[in-house]
């Protein structure tokens, strides 16, 4: 949530970028974070000139060409998702302090600011919004006044050592032309690297137009930039240094390519997200070699349990893994909700692994969970698709997915290659402690990659999926049924559609409908129904085909996603979308993507932002 872009640059004269440009550029490109209002400051003229407005990006674009600011070298620009203080004008990013001389603008939650504004009031500053953000403001200005002695970098170190909580701060200074300086804890931040110009980012689609050259920061660091330089310390003023990376992926890939939607585009993205996500991860002879896990592989052979921390999407994900680990390594693996699992006192220590799954790699609640698992004595491995995020970073081992850039809210590509990359994990967990033949590892690890060519099938005949959608419209319930892999799936299908078409879903394992759900059917009541292949000796084909059948006695509308040839299921069904086949624990990277076509579908047919769903952000960076 809320997107944060800091430029400085040369001047006009000197062949320099106009910062207020560069800066909502950035912003534009930050909107699939979420928010709800967004501001720019910036230095000119030895003052701070800002404008600021509620609502998406546009209504800041209106305002300043109604009001324009001056030219400028150096600006800080803010899309905010509220947390303390509704969307308002008065209450958008930035906030000035030092009398107006400061501009600040913050992502994060400060937890000490009622504290530190009681203090403040009683030196008598006044505050004008309702925001946590503002006190820091009024505190840097302070601080700068005296102990910071007109130093802005030295201001904000002294600034962030007083404040609690999670935060990336960005501030500039009318008398310090030319510099922008950040702090950063617990929250998102990267610098870019330019020539002649240096930026600052929540993640590097905020200057992507202008450098693929990256720095990465640890916790509790300042960073300043100027159009020449950057440098970094500690809050305590200790010089510090970041790891310099390339981005390897330009602007285009932040494009919809032709699309309706990024989410559209992203759903049509997977089979090259899963393709990338297996690539290089094998020898010919189908030995895994995950370089990226640099924890001692007697560490991992002496795990008694598993612990997986996720939210969301990523949640179901974790839930599909469960059983492809479980079945593979004959290792008990726990899914835990990330924001449950420290306050109900769990049992982990050095024989558990604790796995996070994250897209950001900032997920709050999931970065706290890690933190809590570190201290009780856990092994700790992510599953990412941010490099250098904080998530990978703090943990003892990462895997990496390469599904790229994912704009839209809601998770699709990033979904399936989690579940990718949690295999790949599975497997080798099961090659390191005997539990596979390597012959079965390279006959799995082949059946993997024929998926994407799989999905690409499944693609090429989404109007099936799309005209069912558009007749659907109206609706205003929808169920969801599988069995074994395909009840997460069932409940990732839920999620999509409540996030997107906002009508009611729900996700059931279709063995609990005589347990309480059926009594939910009713005359024309949709339920889609996520079968399992009859192939094989413990298919639960034939029960799930008597749930299709006790809903459709009771007047349900059954929309059935099966494998080819499976021909028992054509009766009992108004619609079946066929995938191909596959084994039964890949099946969940083929059944689920009909469900992501319907739901973008539906949504986009009832005339709603399928890329940027309401109360929703991309990353849910506080707790």
């Amino acid at each position: 949530m809320c997107g944060i872009v800091g430029y400085a640059g040369l001047s006009a004269d000197r062949g320099g970028h106009d910062a207020v440009d560069v800066v909502m550029e950035g912003l534009r490109r930050l909107e699939y974070r979420g928010y709800d209002s967004a501001g720019v400051a910036v230095v000119a003229d030895g003052e701070i000139s800002s404008r600021k407005k509620a609502g998406k990006l546009v209504n800041l674009v209106e305002e300043i060409a109604a009001h324009p600011l001056p030219a400028s070298s150096t600006a800080i620009g803010h899309t905010r998702w509220a947390t303390h203080g509704g969307p308002t004008d008065r209450n958008a990013h930035p906030h000035l302090g030092d009398e107006g001389r400061l501009a600040l603008i913050h992502n994060g939650i400060i937890e000490n600011f009622s504290s530190l504004r009681a203090e403040l009031r009683e030196k008598g500053h006044e505050f004008l919004s309702e925001t946590d953000t503002e006190v820091a403001a009024v505190l840097l200005g302070e601080i700068f006044r005296g102990a910071g002695e007109g130093d802005l970098t030295r201001s904000m170190q002294l600034t962030a050592s007083r404040l609690e909580g999670a935060f990336t701060l960005l501030a500039v200074h009318a008398e310090v032309p030319g510099v922008v300086v950040a702090a950063r804890r617990n929250s998102p931040l990267v610098v870019g690297l330019g020539e002649g110009e240096n930026f600052l980012g929540s993640d590097v689609s905020g200057f992507i137009d202008y450098t693929r050259r990256a720095v990465e920061l640890e916790q509790d660091q300042v960073v300043t930039i100027t159009p020449e330089s950057y440098s970094v310390t500690d809050f305590a003023g200790n010089a510090a240094e970041g790891r310099e990376f390339h981005v390897d992926w330009d602007a285009a890939a932040a494009e919809k390519g032709g699309f309706d939607s990024f989410m559209e585009k992203e759903i049509h993205d997977q089979p090259q997200a899963v393709a990338d996500t297996l690539l290089g991860r094998a020898d010919a002879s189908g030995r895994l070699e995950l370089d990226e896990l640099r924890i001692d592989p007697q560490e991992l052979k002496d795990i008694s349990k598993i612990v997986v921390l996720a939210c969301g999407t990523s949640a179901y994900a974790a839930h599909v893994a469960k059983y492809a680990i479980e079945h593979w390594c004959r290792i008990p693996v726990d899914v835990e909700l990330s924001h449950e699992f420290r306050y109900r006192d769990p049992i982990v220590g050095p024989d558990t692994l604790v796995v996070t799954i994250s897209q950001s790699g900032e997920t709050m609640d999931t970065l706290m969970a890690l933190r809590y698992a570190k201290e009780q004595g856990a092994r700790t491995l992510a599953i990412c698709n941010t490099n250098g995020s904080s998530i990978p970073r703090e943990s003892d081992a990462v895997l990496y997915t390469h599904a790229g850039p994912e704009i839209a809210v809601a998770s699709t590509k990033a979904f399936l290659a989690q579940i990718t990359a949690t295999y790949l994990l599975g497997l080798y967990l099961a090659q390191l402690r005997g539990k596979l033949f390597q012959g079965e590892i390279k006959d799995i690890l082949a059946d993997m990659a024929d998926i994407p060519a799989k999905i690409q099938d499944i693609l090429e005949r989404k109007d099936e999926v799309i005209s069912l959608a558009h007749a659907m419209k109206d609706t205003t319930s929808v169920l969801f049924l599988g069995r074994h892999v395909g009840f997460p799936v069932a409940m990732e299908g839920a999620l999509k559609l409540k996030e997107l078409a906002y009508i009611h879903a729900e996700g059931f394992a279709a063995g609990e409908l005589k347990h309480g759900p059926i009594a939910l059917i009713d005359e024309g009541q949709p339920v889609f129904v996520v079968v399992p292949s009859p192939r094989g000796r413990h298919s639960m084909h034939s029960k799930v085909v008597s749930n299709i059948q006790e809903v459709r006695a009771r007047g349900a509308r059954t929309m059935v996603i099966a494998e080819e040839g499976d021909t028992a299921v054509g009766e009992f069904a108004e619609w079946v979308f066929r995938v191909p086949e596959t084994k039964t624990l890949l099946m969940p990277l083929l059944s689920v993507v009909p469900l992501q076509i319907f739901a973008c579908a539906l949504a986009g047919a009832k005339g709603l932002n399928v890329d940027q769903p309401r109360n929703l952000a991309k990353s849910v960076t506080v707790e």
